[in-house]
């Protein structure tokens, strides 16, 4: 006898299989509530600054990130990054987030690929156990580790007596003393310091701070080293030398005790300690102008001493498996058995294989990891999680097809996929529809950016999308087509012999005067051959991804130098000066200092920002905003947008010509709805190249140059970047972008193509010529999928 029993009801436990937000506020976001399925791959879209990021990584992220922070002791919290809770009223079911974003990683100039993924770490321990001859532990193969070694004589509590004992120590470290482990040493040209034909007191120096009217000035006059008013050529050998390189004394200049400190030393703690894309730009070109970078002729290079080298296993030293390309060091460290070493051998080959696995096989440990693009860092990033074995997780990914090759987003497709299908969450912020095609979910944001975003406009599956009639609907299936005609160049710039990292001798003539586009697979080559050979040049303008460095009182006003026809245009209608209009300035807030915010630091807990009572977050003295301007005061100016800012001051009374034409710049590159007082810390990837093409479309130069512009855009917004590509080409220019959307490949007028492969396996121009020659060939990986893709 059988009765069929009615299944039973599912357990509690599975009940929440859903991520739930109700009224996200964050940013623009507006009380925004949606569900997410959890254990499956959610895509969200929508155009530039819709508040994709502000959802993904601002709400559910950062909430994840909190809540596992006050897991940890107060102690413990003291050391971590005070995260506040985001603007939003319920966040239930969420899961452990780990996020992988594409900020580049650390500038510091003793980082490397290896040193960032732990690679570094295992091999140093396997040649401390395997190299012969032996030198010592792992850190006597360290480039961050100095040797050095000491005696004296220690005092010691025995028994209520103090013991006095000899005590020596000495530590092996791998640092080459030369270079201090940083690869390179640096030259100083003298010519560039000052002017030997002057005396100091005729102002011979020539450093940016460095003028005799200050306290340097009191310091050369009253060191008594040298005499100020005898021109520098005819100093002695002994005079230059403490002009030039005396170590620090104490001096008494007119009855105040000063160090003094030779000229080379100071800038090199000052000045050269800093990453250089920090510096303010007066610095930067002193710094790029005075100082020579060359290899270091100790280690060659390698970062590393002597004895470092010598140790070797079968004849391979730990800096030459450095320098080795990934995929070949994967190989040898295969072919190793050593089964006393076994557990590192398998570590260490995982992570290698994972390098391979995620395309980056290219690059080598030795890669100083600053000079990643954004792509391969959130891809290096990605390295750790692969072969983990952490389920019910929720990763969260920017954009991960960035600087890849339509031949490689099959790759980084089947990454997701294949961490989903181990029971994890997967959200990716993405506008590829390559990528878009494999969601189980779609958030699609919208309708506009900025102030006219924030809201969830759809959200369900792909085909759903495609029949949902938003603007990504509209444009998922959009492809472009190749030009029926393509311009003539006016001339051509030069390449010849381009060696830099992987290329191989490359000669090329690239066209002037018209659209260039140059392509190939991620490790090809590109950047190698346009920054290394043509960046540099007269006239060449670079407009790369690097993050715009900026306080929170930097907003796209401030950065474009629009605020300074703004303010005198103010202060020309109420006849006061132009500080007072200056929230940095004369005319800030006395009581948030022009921040317009009140910071209370609670510890460990989240600091609170509260909006400033006395100016009510407009930042400025109250009586400043009596002076007004086309009847509107300043932070009215500033809470415009760049639309509504340039039909302002395009007409009547508020007429101010310089300042349009910024902000007719601004509306060009497609950010006509930011506002002008916004952060710059608040503005996404693709916001911020946009507002340094906006910035640099100013200069006089003739050839642009553009890497990855299409970063961060949506596809309907690509057709106004082409649209002002081509205005820039009309306008008598030349562009060379470096890019691998296929549409902007389409529209090109001459197409340089690198590879065939990556690293050792790229560096070669495999095709040069029009994007029509390139489909009808087919000879390249490029024009397969660009033959796909435009249908022919």
């Amino acid at each position: 006898m059988r009765t069929d029993t009615p299944s039973p009801a599912p357990h509690a436990a599975d009940t929440h299989d859903m991520i739930r937000v109700q009224g996200a506020r964050e940013n623009n976001l507006k009380d925004v509530s949606i569900e997410i399925p959890k254990r499956r791959l959610t895509v969200f879209t929508g155009v530039s600054g819709s508040g994709k990021s502000s959802l993904v990584f601002g709400t559910i992220a950062a909430e994840s990130q909190r809540l596992i922070n006050e897991t940890y002791s107060t102690f413990v919290q003291g050391f971590m990054p005070t995260l506040a809770r985001p603007e939003v009223d319920v966040l239930d079911g969420l899961t452990t987030a780990i996020i992988v974003d594409q900020e580049r990683m650390g500038g510091n100039p003793r980082s490397t690929v290896g040193t960032a993924t732990d690679a570094n770490a295992m091999l140093r321990i396997l040649f401390s156990r395997l190299g012969q001859p032996h030198i010592g532990s792992a850190q006597a193969f360290s480039f961050n580790v100095a040797s050095i070694s000491g005696a004296g004589a220690v005092t010691i509590e025995r028994g209520g007596q103090a013991v006095k004992e000899r005590r020596e120590f000495s530590i092996t470290g791998g640092m080459c003393p030369r270079c201090e482990g940083t690869g390179s040493v640096t030259d100083f040209d003298l010519t560039q310091l000052y002017d030997d034909s002057k005396s100091l007191n005729e102002g011979a120096l020539t450093i940016p701070g460095y003028s005799m009217d200050g306290w340097y000035g009191r310091i050369f006059s009253g060191c008594g080293f040298f005499d100020p008013d005898k021109p520098i050529r005819t100093f002695t050998k002994r005079e230059l030398h403490d002009l030039l390189y005396k170590e620090p004394v104490k001096i008494k200049v007119e009855g105040i005790n000063l160090t003094y400190e030779g000229l080379i030393p100071k800038i090199q703690k000052s000045m050269l300690s800093k990453d250089v894309d920090s510096m303010q730009p007066h610095i930067r070109a002193f710094v790029e102008r005075v100082v020579t970078f060359t290899t270091c002729p100790d280690c060659g290079g390698t970062r590393l001493n002597e004895a470092a080298r010598s140790s070797k296993i079968s004849g391979i030293s730990i800096a030459d498996a450095c320098a080795m390309q990934i995929s070949d060091l994967a190989a040898w460290v295969r072919d190793l058995d050593e089964p006393s070493v076994a557990p590192l051998l398998a570590k260490l080959q995982h992570t290698l294989d994972s390098f391979v696995k995620i395309g980056l096989g290219y690059l080598s440990l030795n890669r100083p990891s600053g000079t990643l693009s954004g792509g391969e860092a959130q891809r290096t990033k990605m390295i750790r999680h692969l072969g983990s074995s952490l389920t019910d997780v929720t990763y969260v990914f920017d954009e991960p097809t960035i600087g890849l090759h339509p031949h490689d987003i099959q790759r980084m497709n089947e990454l997701l996929l294949q961490l989903r299908n181990k029971g994890n969450t997967v959200l990716v912020v993405e506008h590829k529809p390559e990528t878009i095609a494999i969601a189980d979910h779609v958030v699609d944001l919208g309708p506009g950016a900025g102030t006219a975003g924030g809201e969830v406009v759809f959200e369900g599956t792909v085909e759903g999308l495609r029949a949902s009639g938003t603007r990504t609907g509209r444009h998922l299936d959009d492809r472009a087509r190749l030009k029926p005609s393509v311009r003539t160049p006016s001339g051509q710039l030069e390449v010849r012999g381009a060696d830099t990292h992987n290329l191989q001798n490359v000669d090329v003539d690239i066209p002037l005067g018209v659209l260039t586009v140059v392509t190939g697979v991620a490790g090809s080559g590109k950047s190698s051959l346009i920054h290394g050979s043509v960046s540099g040049r007269d006239g060449v303008v670079t407009v790369d991804q690097g993050a715009i460095r900026g306080s929170r009182r930097s907003n796209p006003a401030t950065y474009t130098g629009l605020l300074d026809p703004i303010r005198k245009a103010f202060a020309k209608a109420n006849g006061v000066k132009p500080a007072l209009f200056s929230a940095n300035s004369e005319g800030a807030c006395p009581a948030c200092n022009g921040a317009g915010v009140i910071y209370t630091d609670l510890a460990m807990m989240a600091g609170v920002a509260t909006t400033c009572e006395e100016c009510e977050g407009k930042r400025f003295q109250a009586s400043v905003l009596e002076y007004h301007l086309g009847g509107r005061d300043i932070s009215e100016v500033l809470a415009m947008s760049v639309n509504e800012a340039e039909e302002f001051f395009g007409a009547g009374e508020a007429r101010t010509p310089a300042a349009h034409k910024i902000l007719d710049r601004l509306a060009d590159v497609g950010l006509g709805y930011l506002t002008l007082g916004q952060p710059l810390t608040t503005l996404s990837g693709g916001e911020r190249q946009r507002l340094k093409l906006a910035t640099q479309m100013a200069t006089s130069g003739g050839v642009y140059v553009l890497d990855e512009p299409t970063t961060g855009l949506h596809l309907a917004d690509v057709e106004h970047l082409l649209a002002l590509l081509d205005r820039l080409v009309d306008s008598g220019k030349s562009v060379i972008v470096i890019e691998h959307h296929q549409a902007v490949m389409a529209h090109a007028d001459w197409i340089i193509d690198l590879g065939p492969g990556a690293g050792h396996d790229g560096g070669r121009i495999v095709f040069e010529g029009t994007p029509a020659d390139l489909v009808a060939a087919r000879s390249t990986l490029t024009g397969e999928h660009l033959a796909a893709y435009v249908g022919a």
